[in-house]
């Protein structure tokens, strides 16, 4: 079983671009400020308990998004695409310019975003930048106008808690929301979010939701749709590694890799890795599906995390996550996780080329 610092540097690589979403919704019927009116959220409540009518009818049109990266940008577009009057921050300007053009306002941090919105959701790379952009010093929690915390990423859900315990401190609501479908599905609205939270919240937010992808409603407590993404995200990568390792054996065997994909998915062995990812990504040798390696092995890291807490061993999950951590630890945190399949090759001398890819 191997452990590698690639959390730590996968942090630097991607600190430059994630992604916040906010939006201003209060609960009807409910207190607007779970875990206690103090601080900002008392000034908050003070000045619209006498508007909550009229505070549902603006914010509800009004979003932020704090970071624009491969997730965020098509996210802000559907949005702006779907009437929302939409307020973004990035680190890095250019990545504002392209949407600042198509009707989205600049920020010039979270807090202003949070100063501008009141629900907020993030997708960012790592648990430790969740919580940094949500609870640091020009975090989102000094915002004016922040009431609920939207975690779009993949944190983890001890995150997921921790995120939760720092918001409430303020009076502000967290939800989680990890989103699985990749750029593509970002690009489509056909994002799955997998939602925790108050059940009251989730309803009230379905318009933003459904402009996203598919809601699907986990559970209320804090974490539980953390837990449910990184189980999600250890199949998706199992199948991949598993796939992989029977395409690279046939092909040493002399079998052809279009005919046996054919095969795989006319019969009980296809899934999301034979049907797309190898087809697209590994058979044309472009491995670019999008998504870096760097990333999954945080998240299948998260997923080992989860179970070693429950008290289970993940026999074939952790016989995965050691064949990417090895594929991570030779290609480096920005290879593309379809790359896998090249370490395998390597080690056994040949490759899975498709016809799309033409004469080598």
């Amino acid at each position: 079983m191997l452990d590698h610092p690639y959390a730590t540097a996968t942090r630097i690589t991607v600190i430059q671009s994630y992604c916040i979403l906010i939006i201003r919704l209060p609960e009807s019927g409910k207190e607007p400020y779970p875990g206690g009116r103090c601080g900002a959220a008392a000034r908050r409540a003070a000045s619209s308990e006498n508007d909550e009518s009229e505070i549902f009818m603006t914010t509800g049109k009004h979003l932020g998004f704090v970071g624009i990266g491969r997730m965020g940008a098509p996210m802000v577009e559907r949005l702006l695409n779907a009437g929302f009057k939409v307020t973004i921050y990035d680190t890095q300007p250019a990545a504002l310019k392209a949407l600042e053009a198509k009707g989205a306002a600049i920020a010039q941090s979270p807090k202003a975003v949070a100063d501008a919105a009141a629900t907020v959701l993030v997708s960012l790379p790592t648990p430790d930048i969740v919580l940094a952009v949500a609870l640091g010093e020009a975090g989102l929690v000094h915002g004016k106008a922040v009431r609920t915390v939207i975690d779009l990423s993949t944190s983890g859900s001890q995150a997921a808690r921790a995120l939760a315990e720092g918001l409430a401190e303020h009076g502000i609501q967290s939800i989680d929301c990890p989103v699985s479908g990749g750029v593509t599905g970002a690009g489509k609205g056909t994002l799955a979010l997998m939602i925790s939270g108050p059940q009251a919240s989730f309803d009230a937010l379905q318009d933003v939701f459904t402009v996203l992808g598919k809601p699907v409603y986990v559970g209320e407590k804090p974490g539980m749709a953390q837990t449910m993404k990184v189980i999600n995200n250890l199949i998706s990568v199992t199948a991949l590694s598993v796939t992989s390792e029977l395409l690279v054996m046939g092909v040493k065997a002399g079998l052809d890799p279009d005919i046996m994909l054919r095969i795989i998915n006319s019969g009980s062995g296809r899934s999301n890795a034979s049907e797309d990812k190898i087809p697209r990504f590994v058979l044309t040798r472009s491995f670019d599906f999008g998504f870096a390696m760097g990333l999954s092995a945080k998240d299948v890291r998260l997923c080992h995390e989860e179970s070693q807490q429950l008290g289970m061993q993940l026999r074939v999950g952790d016989a995965a996550r050691r064949l990417l951590n090895d594929a991570h630890d030779k290609f480096g945190d920005d290879a593309d996780l379809t790359e896998i399949i090249r370490y395998i090759e390597e080690g056994v001398g040949v490759e899975v080329r498709g016809k799309a890819a033409g004469p080598r």
